[in-house]
């Protein structure tokens, strides 16, 4: 097995002359990764849907997609602008996993169906479906409507709620009347239901804290069994309405076994699990291993047992914490000084003894969150050994913002 030094000393010779920063995949541990998912996928008889979310890159999205081969069944996407940029690609299965609102978003989803590929959206309201109606009408076609189902725990009788602020549905009941009505409109088309249990994927089994975990297993233990029955009954009262769905898509790679599980789910989401950053280590379900980090430039020695590096401040989004701090993984024995932490123009590092870095050295880190590393960097370099294969451009490096 590969020590942590000889880790450092291959990214270095393959990063060799590149300008920093840097972002890189490692080839090899990404394509572990994807036969980690996409055959977890297989065995539970689901198809894998990619969150783009997680990726922004198309290259590397091609890549996933091709070595996933029959298992993969399309994408996942966060914005209509980013759905119709992908669909110009020519990928034809697209799944918008936030409502749209505007005209224009509406437009952009209609002209796709339109064009003869597949866009479908989530709604969980009477109001996200006007929007829609409208485009599609314009467009002579009809945009498939995912139903978001909100399955996140809720005990003491819903007084208490553990999960994302996403749907407001919480029931089969409301699930049914929204299938109902949009199965009745003439330019829509009822697809399916999504049901995205973030209380399981979305937290660590492992946190730093060891009550916090035991807490966190208690919780996930009392949760599956609820929202199993959640899901079941929701297709039940579909199917006794008539209204039978074309997909029903759950999980995320940090609950990849579980969800895998669940006879009710037709397909599952992954994205964070194929780059596997750092959030993504203290998950029991998710047996991944790194595969991508940015390298920063050591421009000074501050001090006894201190470097700086150029740029770095690559902070994660969510709750402000110590874990939305990007890690710093090689070489061993650096750490982040705690009144600093992760700097825009600079990140000063505390070395261990015995550690050896000189100026103009590339120092590695890992993101908390894998498809916003791609926000600050125009491409990956994607690694195989100690060689640079390729460069993938990400959005940002293509010219597109799709947040911004």
């Amino acid at each position: 097995m590969e020590s942590p030094a000889e880790q450092w000393a291959r990214y270095r010779r393959a990063l060799g002359g590149e300008r920093l920063p840097a972002g890189l995949i490692d080839l090899a541990a990404l394509r572990a990764n994807i036969d980690r998912l996409v055959g977890a996928a297989r065995a539970g008889g689901k198809t894998l849907r990619i969150a783009t979310k997680s990726v922004r890159s198309p290259r590397v999205l091609e890549l996933i997609a091709s070595r996933g081969g029959a298992v993969v069944r399309g994408l996942m996407t966060y914005t209509a602008a980013e759905t119709a940029f992908l669909a110009s690609l020519g990928h034809a299965d697209l799944l918008l996993a936030y409502p749209c609102v505007s005209a224009r978003d509406a437009a952009l989803l209609a002209a796709v169906n339109a064009g003869g590929q597949r866009a479908a959206v989530v709604a969980d309201a009477l109001d996200h479906l006007s929007p829609l109606e409208a485009a599609a009408r314009a467009h002579a076609t009809r945009i498939p409507v995912v139903v978001d189902l909100d399955p996140s725990y809720r005990p003491l009788r819903g007084a208490a709620h553990i999960g994302v602020r996403r749907s407001p549905l919480h029931g089969a009941a409301e699930v049914v009347a929204l299938a109902r009505a949009i199965a009745s409109s003439p330019h829509l088309e009822f697809a399916g239901v999504m049901a995205y249990e973030a209380h399981l994927a979305g937290v660590p089994d492992r946190p730093a804290s060891r009550v916090r975990g035991v807490a966190m297993r208690l919780m996930k233990h009392l949760a599956r069994p609820e929202l199993a029955l959640l899901r079941r009954d929701t297709l039940d009262r579909l199917h006794e309405s008539g209204l039978a769905p074309r997909l029903v898509n759950g999980g995320g790679s940090g609950s990849i076994e579980s969800s895998c599980a669940d006879p009710s789910l037709t397909e599952v989401t992954a994205g964070s699990g194929f780059l596997a950053s750092h959030l993504f280590d203290g998950y029991r379900e998710l047996d991944v291993v790194p595969a991508a980090y940015f390298a920063l430039e050591v421009v000074r020695r501050p001090g006894d047992g201190l470097v700086t590096c150029l740029g770095g401040g690559y902070v994660a989004s969510g709750a402000a914490g110590l874990d939305r701090l990007p890690k710093v993984v090689l070489p061993a024995g650096l750490s982040l000084l705690p009144q600093e932490g992760a700097g825009e123009v600079q990140t000063p590092l505390r070395v261990a003894k015995g550690v050896e870095l000189a100026l103009g050295d590339p120092v590695f880190f890992r993101h908390a969150k894998a498809g916003e590393l791609a926000e600050h960097l125009e491409e990956y370099l994607l690694v195989d050994g100690d060689t640079i294969v390729e460069r993938a451009k990400t959005y940002r490096g293509l010219g597109r913002c799709f947040l911004g």
